[in-house]
Protein backbone atom coordinates (compact mmCIF):
# COMPACT_ATOMS: atom_id res chain seq x y z
CA UNK A 1 0.00 0.00 0.00
CA UNK A 2 1.30 3.56 -0.71
CA UNK A 3 1.42 6.07 2.33
CA UNK A 4 -1.10 8.71 1.86
CA UNK A 5 0.21 12.16 0.91
CA UNK A 6 0.00 13.53 4.00
CA UNK A 7 2.73 11.29 4.92
CA UNK A 8 4.74 11.36 1.51
CA UNK A 9 5.18 15.06 2.78
CA UNK A 10 6.34 14.61 6.00
CA UNK A 11 8.48 11.80 5.10
CA UNK A 12 9.98 14.37 1.95
CA UNK A 13 9.85 17.38 4.61
CA UNK A 14 11.71 15.26 7.47
CA UNK A 15 14.47 15.05 4.85
CA UNK A 16 14.80 18.49 3.66
CA UNK A 17 14.84 20.35 6.88
CA UNK A 18 18.08 17.65 7.86
CA UNK A 19 20.02 18.95 4.69
CA UNK A 20 18.19 21.89 4.27
CA UNK A 21 20.91 24.58 6.05
CA UNK A 22 23.97 23.07 3.66
CA UNK A 23 21.60 23.12 0.54
CA UNK A 24 20.69 26.86 1.45
CA UNK A 25 24.65 27.89 0.96
CA UNK A 26 26.08 24.80 -1.81
CA UNK A 27 24.41 24.86 -4.79
CA UNK A 28 23.70 21.25 -5.75
CA UNK A 29 26.91 19.81 -8.25
CA UNK A 30 24.39 19.97 -11.01
CA UNK A 31 23.29 23.28 -10.82
CA UNK A 32 24.40 26.40 -12.57
CA UNK A 33 24.12 30.13 -11.86
CA UNK A 34 23.78 31.53 -15.41
CA UNK A 35 20.47 31.47 -16.87
CA UNK A 36 21.79 30.57 -20.11
CA UNK A 37 20.87 27.38 -20.82
CA UNK A 38 21.85 25.02 -23.70
CA UNK A 39 19.02 23.14 -25.53
CA UNK A 40 19.39 19.78 -23.46
CA UNK A 41 20.03 21.69 -20.40
CA UNK A 42 16.62 22.76 -18.18
CA UNK A 43 16.41 23.47 -15.06
CA UNK A 44 15.25 21.08 -12.55
CA UNK A 45 11.09 22.42 -12.23
CA UNK A 46 11.01 22.69 -16.20
CA UNK A 47 12.34 18.86 -16.30
CA UNK A 48 9.66 18.10 -13.74
CA UNK A 49 6.85 20.10 -15.44
CA UNK A 50 7.37 17.94 -19.15
CA UNK A 51 6.59 14.89 -17.00
CA UNK A 52 3.83 12.51 -18.03
CA UNK A 53 1.37 11.91 -14.75
CA UNK A 54 0.10 8.35 -14.88
CA UNK A 55 -1.31 6.11 -12.44
CA UNK A 56 1.70 3.41 -12.80
CA UNK A 57 0.93 -0.67 -12.85
CA UNK A 58 2.78 -3.55 -11.74
CA UNK A 59 1.38 -6.45 -13.39
CA UNK A 60 3.58 -8.31 -14.49
CA UNK A 61 7.31 -7.45 -14.02
CA UNK A 62 9.96 -9.61 -13.41
CA UNK A 63 13.38 -8.52 -13.61
CA UNK A 64 14.51 -11.16 -16.33
CA UNK A 65 12.49 -9.17 -18.36
CA UNK A 66 15.75 -6.63 -18.40
CA UNK A 67 18.52 -8.37 -19.92
CA UNK A 68 21.30 -7.06 -18.23
CA UNK A 69 24.08 -7.11 -17.48
CA UNK A 70 25.38 -7.73 -21.10
CA UNK A 71 28.44 -6.51 -23.10
CA UNK A 72 28.57 -2.97 -22.53
CA UNK A 73 29.65 0.00 -24.69
CA UNK A 74 32.88 -1.83 -25.63
CA UNK A 75 32.23 -5.47 -26.71
CA UNK A 76 35.81 -6.37 -27.08
CA UNK A 77 37.17 -5.30 -23.34
CA UNK A 78 36.06 -8.51 -21.70
CA UNK A 79 34.16 -6.21 -18.90
CA UNK A 80 30.22 -6.24 -18.62
CA UNK A 81 28.27 -3.34 -17.76
CA UNK A 82 28.68 -2.91 -14.22
CA UNK A 83 32.31 -3.34 -14.73
CA UNK A 84 32.62 -0.82 -17.22
CA UNK A 85 30.66 1.44 -14.97
CA UNK A 86 32.69 0.63 -12.04
CA UNK A 87 35.87 1.20 -13.56
CA UNK A 88 34.19 4.83 -14.77
CA UNK A 89 33.39 6.13 -11.22
CA UNK A 90 35.87 4.91 -9.75
CA UNK A 91 38.28 7.75 -7.97
CA UNK A 92 41.23 5.89 -7.84
CA UNK A 93 41.65 3.21 -10.84
CA UNK A 94 41.02 -0.51 -9.87
CA UNK A 95 43.27 -2.93 -11.27
CA UNK A 96 42.14 -5.10 -14.08
CA UNK A 97 42.67 -8.89 -14.17
CA UNK A 98 41.82 -11.76 -16.82
CA UNK A 99 38.30 -11.63 -17.31
CA UNK A 100 37.89 -8.00 -16.52
CA UNK A 101 38.36 -9.22 -12.74
CA UNK A 102 38.58 -6.03 -11.00
CA UNK A 103 40.98 -5.42 -7.33
CA UNK A 104 41.55 -2.48 -5.54
CA UNK A 105 40.84 0.68 -6.50
CA UNK A 106 38.46 3.64 -4.77
CA UNK A 107 34.84 4.73 -4.81
CA UNK A 108 32.78 7.17 -3.24
CA UNK A 109 29.08 5.70 -3.07
CA UNK A 110 26.73 9.05 -3.34
CA UNK A 111 23.71 7.62 -1.89
CA UNK A 112 25.09 7.25 1.61
CA UNK A 113 28.46 9.29 1.43
CA UNK A 114 30.60 5.70 2.22
CA UNK A 115 34.07 5.16 0.74
CA UNK A 116 34.45 1.89 -0.50
CA UNK A 117 37.53 0.29 -1.46
CA UNK A 118 36.46 -3.19 -2.70
CA UNK A 119 34.47 -3.38 -6.14
CA UNK A 120 32.52 -6.93 -4.65
CA UNK A 121 31.29 -4.34 -1.99
CA UNK A 122 29.41 -1.88 -5.11
CA UNK A 123 26.32 -2.77 -6.84
CA UNK A 124 25.33 -0.68 -9.35
CA UNK A 125 22.74 0.48 -9.09
CA UNK A 126 19.61 1.75 -11.65
CA UNK A 127 18.82 5.01 -10.44
CA UNK A 128 15.47 4.72 -11.89
CA UNK A 129 14.92 0.35 -10.60
CA UNK A 130 13.68 -1.89 -13.15
CA UNK A 131 10.83 -2.47 -11.46
CA UNK A 132 9.49 1.30 -11.32
CA UNK A 133 10.56 1.57 -15.33
CA UNK A 134 8.62 -1.59 -16.10
CA UNK A 135 5.31 0.19 -14.01
CA UNK A 136 5.63 3.32 -15.45
CA UNK A 137 5.91 2.30 -19.12
CA UNK A 138 8.34 -0.98 -19.83
CA UNK A 139 6.38 -3.23 -19.75
CA UNK A 140 5.12 -2.01 -23.69
CA UNK A 141 8.67 -1.91 -24.59
CA UNK A 142 9.96 -4.83 -26.80
CA UNK A 143 12.32 -7.33 -24.76
CA UNK A 144 15.63 -5.76 -27.20
CA UNK A 145 14.48 -2.19 -25.93
CA UNK A 146 14.38 -3.26 -22.13
CA UNK A 147 18.08 -4.71 -22.40
CA UNK A 148 18.67 -1.22 -23.60
CA UNK A 149 17.55 0.36 -20.74
CA UNK A 150 19.12 -2.24 -18.33
CA UNK A 151 22.41 -1.42 -19.66
CA UNK A 152 22.43 2.29 -20.42
CA UNK A 153 25.58 4.27 -20.24
CA UNK A 154 24.53 7.18 -22.53
CA UNK A 155 23.54 9.20 -19.45
CA UNK A 156 25.70 9.37 -16.32
CA UNK A 157 22.83 9.17 -14.33
CA UNK A 158 21.47 6.15 -14.86
CA UNK A 159 23.35 3.81 -13.58
CA UNK A 160 25.83 4.92 -10.45
CA UNK A 161 28.07 2.55 -8.07
CA UNK A 162 26.63 2.64 -4.90
CA UNK A 163 26.83 0.91 -1.78
CA UNK A 164 25.24 -2.53 -1.25
CA UNK A 165 23.94 -1.70 1.69
CA UNK A 166 22.09 1.78 0.07
CA UNK A 167 20.98 0.29 -2.65
CA UNK A 168 18.78 -2.40 -0.45
CA UNK A 169 17.07 0.11 1.17
CA UNK A 170 16.44 2.08 -1.89
CA UNK A 171 14.91 -1.70 -3.56
CA UNK A 172 12.42 -0.44 -5.76
CA UNK A 173 10.95 2.80 -4.17
CA UNK A 174 10.55 6.42 -5.85
CA UNK A 175 11.16 9.71 -4.59
CA UNK A 176 7.57 9.70 -2.94
CA UNK A 177 9.30 6.85 -0.40
CA UNK A 178 13.27 7.36 -0.42
CA UNK A 179 15.96 9.61 -1.13
CA UNK A 180 19.42 9.20 -0.49
CA UNK A 181 20.88 9.55 3.40
CA UNK A 182 23.56 12.26 1.93
CA UNK A 183 21.02 15.02 2.12
CA UNK A 184 23.60 17.25 0.04
CA UNK A 185 22.79 14.70 -2.65
CA UNK A 186 18.99 15.05 -3.18
CA UNK A 187 19.57 17.43 -6.07
CA UNK A 188 21.80 15.62 -7.52
CA UNK A 189 19.60 12.32 -7.05
CA UNK A 190 15.92 13.67 -8.15
CA UNK A 191 17.45 15.18 -11.27
CA UNK A 192 19.27 12.22 -12.20
CA UNK A 193 15.80 10.65 -11.49
CA UNK A 194 13.61 13.04 -13.74
CA UNK A 195 16.45 13.18 -16.27
CA UNK A 196 16.54 9.04 -17.10
CA UNK A 197 12.34 9.16 -17.05
CA UNK A 198 12.13 11.68 -19.76
CA UNK A 199 15.07 10.30 -21.78
CA UNK A 200 13.40 7.14 -21.82
CA UNK A 201 9.95 8.53 -21.75
CA UNK A 202 8.64 6.95 -18.82
CA UNK A 203 5.80 8.51 -16.50
CA UNK A 204 5.38 9.07 -12.81
CA UNK A 205 2.48 8.43 -10.78
CA UNK A 206 0.84 11.26 -8.66
CA UNK A 207 2.40 10.86 -5.26
CA UNK A 208 5.77 10.70 -7.14
CA UNK A 209 5.43 14.18 -8.79
CA UNK A 210 3.82 15.79 -5.38
CA UNK A 211 7.05 14.44 -3.56
CA UNK A 212 8.98 15.65 -6.56
CA UNK A 213 7.26 19.19 -6.64
CA UNK A 214 8.63 19.90 -2.57
CA UNK A 215 11.89 19.57 -4.11
CA UNK A 216 11.50 22.11 -7.61
CA UNK A 217 9.74 24.61 -5.21
CA UNK A 218 12.22 24.49 -2.48
CA UNK A 219 16.37 23.70 -2.24
CA UNK A 220 16.75 22.33 -6.29
CA UNK A 221 14.63 24.88 -7.99
CA UNK A 222 17.80 26.01 -9.20
CA UNK A 223 19.82 22.28 -10.27
CA UNK A 224 19.41 21.67 -14.00
CA UNK A 225 18.52 18.36 -15.81
CA UNK A 226 20.41 17.15 -18.75
CA UNK A 227 18.00 16.25 -21.34
CA UNK A 228 19.00 13.50 -23.80
CA UNK A 229 17.32 10.57 -25.95
CA UNK A 230 17.52 6.85 -25.25
CA UNK A 231 18.90 4.91 -27.91
CA UNK A 232 16.63 3.72 -30.04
Amino acid sequence: MRPSPAAIHSYVIKNLVRGLAPLALILSPLAVPSPAMSANVVLFPDALADLTEATEDPAGYKESAFKHWNAGLDAGDGCDTRAEVLLEEAVDAPKTGPKCALTGGKWTSYYDGQTVTDPAALRVDHVVSLNEAWESGASGWTAARREKYANDQGSPGTLVAVTARSQKDKAGRDPADWVPSASTQYCRYVAEWVGTKLRWGLSADKDEVEALKLFADGPCEETVVVRSKAPR
